[in-house]
């Protein structure tokens, strides 16, 4: 992609262009890649984590794995959720691995 280019600014430079002039499809480029590219992905992030710092008790989420239940406690100082999965069976997963806060409607 960049050979392209290179071979588009050696043919149209005959010595008196702007360079500024002549690297402005690459700014281009480099503008269109980050609001396609970066910009969505950085909001992706964040959301996520702001998903992870509200999870409380009760919370109905999904980890990963695809388990579903219910948050029985939290260990915060060891990112770790508790989630009950049925009648007397907790497990206990990474605060991370949790994907899906399910809201109660």
């Amino acid at each position: 992609m960049f050979s392209i280019i290179f071979a588009w600014i050696g043919q149209t430079s005959n010595g008196d262009g702007n360079p500024l002039l002549m690297m402005m499809p690459l700014f281009a480029i480099l503008l269109i890649f980050y609001f396609l590219m970066i910009r969505p992905q950085v909001r992706r992030q964040k959301e996520q984590r702001t998903m992870l710092d509200g999870l409380k008790k009760g919370d109905n989420v999904i980890a990963a794995g695809g388990i579903y239940g219910t948050i029985a406690g939290l260990k915060d100082k060891d990112n770790i959720v508790i989630l009950k999965i049925s009648d007397n069976v907790k497990i206990e997963v990474l605060k991370t691995s949790v994907s899906t806060v399910i809201r109660k409607e």
